[in-house]
């Protein structure tokens, strides 16, 4: 007997996103398509309004490491934070096929469904890997503050990077993205939503700081050996707009040392 198919509307969160996988088995239901409400339109198919229930959701992520295998868990995890379009369809016929086959599924890289996940997911690590570098702080008051613009939700998997990093710090990591901040204190941290974050202004002290990177940055080129495409390989443009160097007095010849 073939499951009824059904539009999950969900709150868009991983505890929801679980809650209907688990409502999916609990009820013989085959989503496909899922939605948050701002999202949602016509469909052919009935809909399913689910309320995120902790305990529901609990009790599919604790299935994911026996069922699916440490490869698999971490497909399932890493791939809600990705930008991949449909990510929720993909990643439920994922969380099937890996329930039915155990974890020696995640290597079956043929199935365009795990090939598509683990492509997903490898792009989420290496900009998260980029941004370990890019990611630009300001001392705001006692607090250091950044802001990101990545293309996936990056701050879960920066945030221990950047606590051990910075472990006697107050500091604040705003994704403007996702509208989501990353707030820390040592020993102490949060990843909270945040749709009008907005720094404060920056002081004396902290300008001249900026001033001084920016003249160190363009004072170490080597202007025989200017190479924008080899600089926008090794530094995308796109992360270009949040970073100190190239702020406040237009383009300029930099990172030819790595020409």
């Amino acid at each position: 007997m073939s499951w009824a198919q059904v539009h999950d509307i969900y709150d868009g969160s991983f505890a929801g996103f679980l809650t209907c996988v688990f409502q999916a088995y609990a009820r013989r239901e085959e989503p496909v398509r899922f939605s948050t409400p701002e999202e949602a339109q016509a469909a052919l198919w009935p809909e399913r309004r689910v309320e995120t229930d902790r305990d529901k959701a609990r009790r599919v992520y604790r299935s994911l490491g026996p069922r699916l295998g440490a490869e698999g868990k971490r497909l399932v995890t890493y791939g809600f934070l990705t930008c991949m379009e449909e990510k929720e369809l993909h990643l439920w016929r994922l969380m099937k096929l890996g329930y039915q086959k155990g974890p020696a599924f995640t290597r079956a890289l043929a199935d365009p469904e795990i090939a598509a996940v683990w492509k997903a997911v490898g792009h989420l690590t290496e900009e998260a890997h980029l941004l370990k570098g890019f990611a630009r702080f300001s001392e705001l008051e006692g607090v250091l503050v950044g802001e990101i613009e990545p293309k996936n939700r990056v701050l879960p998997l920066l945030r221990p990077h950047f606590c051990a990093r910075l472990p006697g710090e107050n500091f604040a990591l705003y994704d403007r993205t996702h509208k989501e901040l990353l707030l820390a204190r040592p020993g102490k941290w949060a990843i909270l939503p945040a749709e009008d974050f907005v720094p404060g202004p920056a002081g004396e002290e902290e300008l001249d700081c900026r001033r001084l990177w920016r003249q160190f940055y363009h004072i170490i080129a080597i202007e025989g050996r200017y190479n924008p495409r080899c600089r926008m390989t090794h530094m995308p443009k796109r992360y270009w707009s949040v970073m100190t160097e190239f702020q406040g007095g237009g383009e300029q010849p930099g990172l030819s040392h790595l020409s």
